[in-house]
């Protein structure tokens, strides 16, 4: 059955045919309501009468359904359409394993790299008792990111687990009866037991897998002959030939790992693929590039190194630089004093770079990487050695966060599109790991293990990727785990308890050992351990630093100053500095301060408003004659709601509880203001309501544990919506009515994503709100009251979604810091037109609250700008930083 352009599954809609085989038909599909592209396997009409093919289409359905692992195919839903029933699935680009393999064998590293991900994937099925049977380069999918997928478990088994096991599994088991002497599976790729229709178990996958990667190091498969029959007795009775008789490159240890997955007996084979992935992991270092045994030299050589003449340049300069670097030791070392001398430089960016920041040192200090604008707006991250003037952007890592250095120097993981990547400096593309909930911070041990911030608690992967564990769990009153730094004994780490309250924020140590962690001190910043025994943090904006010692994890002296004015990155008490395991230290100077600035349509600047100063979250009045905003503390609390009057060129402050007071919005009147509060000291944050004109006193509107800002007021005065985050939950958008007893209630709430930002539109009939559900945050419109009905905005992500005055357009920002407009048309029913850009907003101080405001035409924008935004402030490397410390 062809299905045609246009035809509905369901809430499907088919787009193209991508291609068939003898378990279906695929074709892409878009599925409206998350607003993506989906593949959809449909089972031909011509074979639904046939119940084995139908019984072996629902057994790849139900094994593949079960299985969430970034290295298998994963199934989103099933159903079925006109008797036929399909599966859809991630919707993948790429190239199979078979046209990869087409043009021969692969590089050693490479292949180990795809072997060790296929391995992984193994592992995670047979975990759930699921054996593929059929694994060939034709199952095989390897992604644009060169992240390798396990396809078709259309001849999965889902093997009888032993009786220790069956508690350890959450699937149904189902066996799946195959007649006496029926062979399933392909030829070539079968394992003894599979042609002799025996009983199999998982290492019938080991010996198939051991098959694609003889292939892919040989280049040819390793069991071909002229006939089917020929090649089922080569696999029964004869030995592959050599791998390094086609290839000169492979090294014995990688050739005995594949005879060893080969082996005729299974009990001879590797038992686990588990076992598999251990034994490739052990042979990195066998096949290390050449580039990663000389880190001293820039990432631009790096790249170049294949050409003959600069290598030789660089070895004259290496060899120049050592004669200089053992007459400086001589000195350095042996000189009457022991104290060696701190030295501070300033580092620029390169021309045209603008907005650096993420400034991350490499443990052995030679290299430094960031992120920073280019001159066409995409942030990326870049790398420079210390010893060159030349810095270099890396490779499809527009919009990376947060990096971090991997212990042995070759890698930086970093956050990008709520995912986990790595990449290698020396060249390749990033990997993803994993998706993670939000960008606050990663560390990586010597053992291979990340561990990276949420809201649940501290996470914790391998460096090759899988699936998230929690490694620590949050207490009652806090509301995150962030900002990971590992302990040199690679098992011990610190982080910080981050909480809605100021006296609950603490620096907290752990262990992988257990999800237990204890408080050390209070603080509420990012902080890192410099070796030989230093905490380094931010208080009160200025880099201090405290004695520690690790091994008895206690704080062992006084607080010092190490620098002023450590500028803040983004959301979440993340501070630009970094310290390498070598004595140096890097930091960006900067602010906590923000300018209300207007623009026109164009991104023409108009003006400013009042003098720059911490400022989290900002609104304007209905008559746009004011604004009301949260002023921050030097720590980045918000500390009181204030009022700028525009025609009077003033500012006067709202509230004056010693608590933290922010969040402000204006009532459609413009005469009343409602803001969050802690001062009930509930654990969470508490609305209040007081007249603007600053006179009469505070009253409570809403209580509980659940942290609520205001979002949007109707223009008719009666209801009111509110993010509310539970805790350890996720974000919702409530509403409560403004006319009477309040009577709060969820709107659109989910256990498994965020829904935030929720704001009425003029009518009153629809809302606008952003969710994460699809895998990044994106702009939704919804009727009021909620219906089935609703409409994706935005497409390449989109924050704080602003409805024009008139309801004719909707504003939001994009995930590459656009301004975004989208005609519109409110009525009985909700039309959208296509979103356009208005003007790059990389001027914006963050994304946390609101942070900008628009006209009631639709002509101005109020914005909370960088006070810093017109200049790339160099950042500053101290050399030696600890001998500060000695003097004091």
């Amino acid at each position: 059955m062809s299905l045609a352009s246009g035809t509905k599954l369901g809430r499907y809609e088919i787009r193209s045919k991508l291609g068939e085989g003898g378990m279906g038909e695929v074709y892409r599909a878009t599925d409206h309501k998350l607003n993506r592209d989906v593949a959809i396997k449909v089972l031909p009409t011509s074979l639904t009468t046939n119940s084995d093919r139908l019984h072996r289409f629902e057994q790849e359905a139900q094994a593949a359904g079960t299985l969430n692992h970034p290295n298998i195919l994963a199934v989103y839903d099933v159903g079925v359409h006109e008797d036929a029933p399909y599966v859809v699935s991630e919707l993948l680009e790429g190239e199979n394993f078979r046209e990869l393999l087409s043009t021969g064998s692969l590089p050693a590293r490479k292949a180990i790299d795809y072997a060790t991900q296929i391995a992984r994937g193994l592992a995670a099925a047979h975990e759930k008792n699921i054996i593929h049977r059929d694994l060939k380069p034709d199952n095989l999918f390897l992604t644009k990111d060169e992240r390798v997928k396990i396809l078709d478990f259309g001849l999965a088994k889902l093997s009888q687990p032993s009786v220790e096991e069956v508690g350890q599994t959450d699937i149904a088991t189902r066996k799946v009866h195959t007649d006496p002497g029926t062979v399933m599976g392909t030829v070539g790729y079968m394992s003894p037991e599979q042609v002799r229709a025996v009983q199999v178990d998982r290492r019938s996958d080991i010996f198939s897998f051991g098959a694609v990667l003889y292939e892919m190091l040989s280049g040819h498969r390793a069991f071909q002959r002229d006939s089917a029959i020929e090649t089922l007795n080569a696999i029964l009775k004869e030995e592959p030939a050599e791998v390094g008789d086609s290839n000169d490159n492979i090294p014995p240890t990688l050739e005995r790992v594949v005879l060893h997955c080969l082996e005729k007996n299974p009990d001879r084979r590797f038992q686990s693929a588990t076992d598999v992935v251990f034994a490739l992991e052990s042979l990195s270092g066998v096949t290390s590039h050449r580039s990663q045994q000389t880190m001293i030299g820039s990432v631009s050589l790096l790249k170049e190194r294949r050409h003959n003449r600069e290598r030789l340049l660089w070895g004259t300069v290496c060899a120049l630089l050592f004669l200089l670097a053992s007459a400086f030791a001589f000195k350095y070392f042996f000189a009457t004093t022991n104290d060696k001398p701190l030295m501070k430089l300033a580092l620029a960016t390169p021309d045209k770079v603008t907005f650096p920041s993420n400034i991350t040192l490499s443990p052995n200090g030679l290299l430094v990487t960031f992120v920073a604008s280019d001159p066409d707006g995409k942030r990326h991250l870049w790398v420079r050695p210390l010893d060159s003037l030349r810095a270099d952007p890396l490779p499809a890592t527009e919009g990376a966060s947060s990096p971090f250095w991997s212990p042995d120097n070759h890698f930086i993981g970093y956050f990008a599109n709520r995912k986990l990547f790595k990449i290698e400096i020396s060249g390749g593309r990033p990997q993803a790991l994993c998706e993670v909930g939000e960008s606050s911070g990663g560390t990586w041990n010597p053992d291979g293990v990340i561990l990276f911030g949420g809201t649940a608690g501290l996470y914790r992967i391998s460096a090759q990727g899988g699936t998230p564990v929690l490694a620590t769990k949050v207490s009652q009153k806090e509301e995150a785990h962030r900002w990971p730094n590992f302990l040199p004994d690679g098992r011990h780490f610190i982080f910080l308890g981050d909480a809605a309250t100021t006296e609950d924020h603490h620096i907290r140590v752990g262990t992988l050992d257990s999800q237990e962690s204890e408080i050390l001190f209070p603080a509420i910043s990012r902080i890192v351990y410099a070796p030989p025994g230093y905490l380094l943090y931010i208080n009160q904006g200025a880099l201090v630093t405290v004695p520690f010692n690790p091994n008895s994890l206690k704080v062992t002296g006084e607080i010092s100053t190490v620098a002023e004015r450590i500028a803040e990155v983004g959301d979440n008490h993340e501070f630009d500095f970094s310290v390498s395991e070598t004595g140096n230290l890097a930091y960006q100077s900067g602010s906590f301060n923000a300018q209300l600035t207007w623009f026109d349509r164009t991104g023409k600047k108009l003006g400013t408003v009042g003098e720059p100063v911490g400022m989290v979250h900002m609104t304007l009045s209905p008559d746009a004659n004011s604004a009301a905003a949260g002023l921050v503390d030097a720590d980045g609390r918000e500390s009181d709601v204030w009022i700028y009057d525009f025609k009077r060129g003033t500012s006067s402050r709202l509230t004056f509880d010693a608590n933290g007071d922010g969040t402000p919005l204006w009532s459609p009147d413009g005469t009343k203001i409602v803001f969050g509060s802690n001062r009930q000291h509930t654990g969470g944050i508490d609305l209040f309501e007081k007249a603007a004109s600053g006179t009469g006193e505070e009253k409570l509107l809403l209580q509980s544990n659940d942290a609520k800002f205001g979002t949007s007021w109707s223009r008719d005065g009666q209801f009111l919506l509110f993010e509310n985050w539970r805790q350890q939950g996720k974000g919702e958008v409530w509403v409560t009515n403004m006319s009477g007893t309040p009577e709060p209630k969820p709107l659109l709430h989910s256990t498994v994503f965020n829904q935030t930002q929720g704001a009425f539109s003029p009518d009153g009939h629809f809302i606008s709100y952003t969710s994460d559900e699809s895998g990044r945050t994106e702009v939704y419109v919804q009727r009021f009251p909620v219906t089935s009905d609703r409409w994706p905005i935005s497409s390449g992500g989109g924050f704080q979604p602003t409805w024009s005055a008139n309801g004719h357009e909707l504003f939001y920002l994009s995930g590459d810091k656009k301004m975004m407009a989208v005609e519109v048309k409110i009525g009985k029913t909700f039309e959208s037109g296509i979103p356009h850009p208005l003007f790059d907003v990389s001027s914006l101080k963050d994304l946390l609250g609101n942070s900008y405001a628009v006209t009631a035409d639709g002509q101005r924008f109020l914005m909370r700008t960088s006070v810093e935004a017109d200049q790339s402030t160099p950042m500053t490397i101290v050399l030696n930083w600890t001998s500060s410390l000695r003097k004091k």
